[in-house]
C-alpha cells in the first residue's frame, strides 16, 4: 500500500451542545453531554500535533462552537499553531465585541448557516423562533470585521421552492461564496430522510437554479453545490477518501476519518487520550482499514474510478446494507443500487412530522413541528 500522506484539515467538534435542534443535523443521535467535553489544555495539545502531522486548516464546529466560553482561547491556541482558523456557526450568541476578540485571536474566515430564506420556514428548521434574524445581524457584523464569509445552506424538499431566495439572501448578506448542500443521510438526517429527500423533480428545478445563479452572479459570487446521493449514477470520493486528507475530533476526544464514522459497528476509533494524532493517522486499525483499494471487492475491485471515488461512502453503505465493505448504493454498477428505489419512493408522499435532534438518554421521539408567530 502507498504510504499515506498529511492530513490536509482537521474538523474540531468542540460540543454537541446547540441552541438549534435541525432535523437534518449530522451529528450522531447519542449526542456528547458538557461534561465529556475535551478541556482547553487538551485541545491545544490536538491543534499542535495536527500542525506537526501537516495540516493546514481547522474548522471550529459542533454543534454550536460559540457556546464554548473558551472559544476565544482556542481560536488563539489554534493561531499560535499555525493553523488557518475558519469557524462554522448558526450565528447564535455572535456579538460584535465577542467577534472582535476572535479576529484578534486568529479567527480567519466564518461559515454561517442558513435554512431557508423565508423566516418562518427557517425558524421551524432550526426549531427556534427568531433564529434566521439573527443570521442578517451576523453577517452584517462579519462584513464589518472585514472577514470573508461563507454562507452554508442545507436544502431538502421542505426548503428547495425557496432557493432563489437563500441565493438572494446570500448576496444581500454580502457572501463571498455559497455552499448549497442537499442533505446527506446521517445521524438526525437518516432519521428524518422521510421528511427531507426531495423529489426527482425537485432536484431538477434545483439543478437549472444554480446553473443559472453561477451564470449570473459569476466574478461576484461562489457558489459550490453539493446533490443528493441517492439521485447519483456514481458516488461522491466522501471526505476525499477514507482517512486519505481530513480528520475529526469529537467533543469527547475520539478521532474520526469522517463525521459519521462511529456508526460503523467493528471498528475502534482512538481517543487523543490513547495515542497522538500522528500514531491515529498512521498506523489506527480503523484509519488504514478502508484507505486506498486493497480492502475492496467488485465491483469496485476493477472499476477504473476505483482511485477517484474509492468506494464511496462507507457509512451509507453500512446504513443501507449493513455492511460498511459493499460497495456503495449510490453506484448505478453496486448490486444494491435497488435499495434506493424504497427511499426515493417516500419522496413521493407525504412529509411526516420532524424528529428535531435533541440531548436525550433514549432513542429520539417523533414531535410535531413547533409553531411560531
Amino acid at each position: 500500500m502507498t504510504p499515506a500522506e498529511p492530513p490536509l484539515a482537521l474538523l474540531a467538534e468542540l460540543t454537541h451542545r446547540c441552541p438549534l435542534r435541525c432535523p437534518y443535523c449530522s451529528n450522531p443521535l447519542d449526542l456528547a453531554r458538557a461534561s465529556a467535553e475535551l478541556d482547553t489544555a487538551t485541545w491545544r495539545r490536538v491543534f499542535n500535533e495536527a500542525a506537526e502531522l501537516g495540516v493546514l486548516q481547522v474548522h471550529f464546529s459542533g454543534g454550536e462552537p460559540l457556546v464554548r466560553r473558551d472559544l476565544v482561547e482556542l481560536v488563539a491556541a489554534a493561531t499560535a499553531s499555525g493553523l488557518y482558523i475558519n469557524l462554522i456557526t448558526s450565528g447564535i450568541r455572535l456579538d460584535a465585541n465577542r467577534l472582535a476578540r476572535l479576529v484578534e485571536a486568529g479567527l480567519e474566515h466564518v461559515q454561517l448557516s442558513v435554512q431557508d430564506a423565508d423566516p418562518g420556514c427557517g425558524d421551524r428548521f432550526a426549531g427556534l423562533a427568531g433564529a434566521q434574524q439573527t443570521k442578517h445581524q451576523v453577517a452584517e457584523l462579519v462584513r464589518e470585521a472585514g472577514l470573508p464569509l461563507t454562507v452554508n445552506a442545507v436544502v431538502h424538499r421542505q426548503n428547495l421552492e425557496h432557493l432563489e431566495g437563500i441565493i438572494d439572501l446570500a448576496v444581500m448578506f454580502g457572501a463571498d461564496r455559497l455552499e448549497v448542500a442537499h442533505v446527506q443521510y446521517y445521524g438526525w438526517a437518516l432519521a428524518n430522510r422521510a421528511a427531507l429527500l426531495p423529489s426527482r423533480q425537485q432536484l431538477d428545478t434545483a439543478t437549472a437554479t444554480i446553473d443559472a445563479a453561477r451564470a449570473r452572479l459569476a466574478g461576484r459570487l461562489i457558489i459550490d453545490y453539493v446533490p443528493p446521493d441517492y439521485y447519483a449514477q456514481r458516488p461522491k470520493a466522501c471526505m476525499g477518501g477514507w482517512g486519505r486528507r481530513f480528520l475529526n475530533v469529537t467533543p469527547s476526544g475520539t478521532v474520526l476519518p469522517c463525521h459519521a464514522a462511529e456508526t460503523l459497528p467493528g471498528l475502534h476509533f482512538p481517543t487523543v487520550a490513547e495515542a497522538s494524532l500522528s500514531d491515529i493517522w498512521y498506523h489506527s486499525a480503523a484509519f488504514t482499514r478502508f484507505r486506498g483499494t486493497a480492502w475492496m471487492d467488485e465491483p469496485c475491485r476493477s472499476c477504473e474510478r476505483r482511485e477517484i471515488d474509492w468506494g464511496g461512502c462507507r457509512c451509507q453503505a453500512y446504513a443501507l446494507t449493513g455492511d460498511s465493505a459493499r460497495a456503495d448504493p449510490a453506484c448505478a454498477l453496486s448490486p444494491d443500487h435497488v435499495l434506493l428505489a424504497a427511499a426515493l419512493n417516500e419522496a413521493q408522499e407525504t412529509a411526516p412530522d420532524f424528529v428535531y435532534r435533541q440531548h436525550t438518554a433514549t432513542a429520539p421521539q417523533r414531535e410535531r413541528t413547533p409553531q411560531f408567530g
